[in-house]
């Protein structure tokens, strides 16, 4: 039960997004940008990594969310997901992916300085700068996203397909906030 009255039936971010959308414009905002703009990274690399981040700060809204868009955008699906979410280290992803996970689980741990280990396997596996600069924020700011969900107990979806209608939604609307994700169908409704 969430510690605070959010006055809908929406689960995890979705309940706090649709709870307080001056807040909610920002966030979805930043999440757009870093999981879906142009990048060196795939977007279900980012995805990828949102859930990876997510599963190690034991918040499983957002694990299930950012996994199943994860796993509707990489090759291997809900499969090489599931695999990167238990054991990284023998996950079928590439050696360059497995260095970003890497430094995504260091960044989880402290704020500070990524080692220097992390960041010469990363280059080794064929990470750039921007690939670096990218699991970092996105590691950062997943921390922040896991927290909201998290510290204020919001409520875990009971439905079995929610993660896959999350995926969707993603796929399809981006990070939109609800408010906008009616205006951009109703805009498109009227074009048709």
């Amino acid at each position: 039960m969430p510690h605070i009255a959010i006055g809908n039936d929406h689960p995890g971010i979705r309940g706090l997004m649709f709870h307080r959308p001056d807040t909610a414009a920002p966030l979805s905002h930043l999440a757009d940008v870093l999981l879906r703009a142009p990048a060196s990274l795939s977007r279900g690399e980012r995805e990828l990594i949102a859930a990876y981040v997510s599963r190690l700060n034991d918040t499983p809204f957002c694990a299930g969310t950012h996994g199943a868009a994860a796993a509707a955008q990489l090759d291997g699906g809900p499969e090489a997901v599931a695999a990167v979410l238990a054991a990284p280290q023998d996950a079928p992803v590439s050696p360059r992916m497995r260095a970003l996970l890497a430094i995504a689980a260091e960044v989880r741990t402290a704020a500070r300085a990524l080692t220097d280990e992390a960041v010469a396997a990363a280059r080794a596996a064929g990470a750039e700068d921007s690939d670096i600069h990218d699991t970092v924020l996105i590691a950062a700011a997943f921390c922040m996203y896991n927290r909201y969900v998290s510290c204020l107990g919001t409520d875990i979806p009971t439905q079995d397909d929610y993660y896959d209608q999350a995926a969707d939604r993603i796929l399809t609307d981006g990070y939109a906030t609800p408010s906008e994700q009616k205006d951009v169908r109703a805009d498109t409704a009227l074009a048709e």
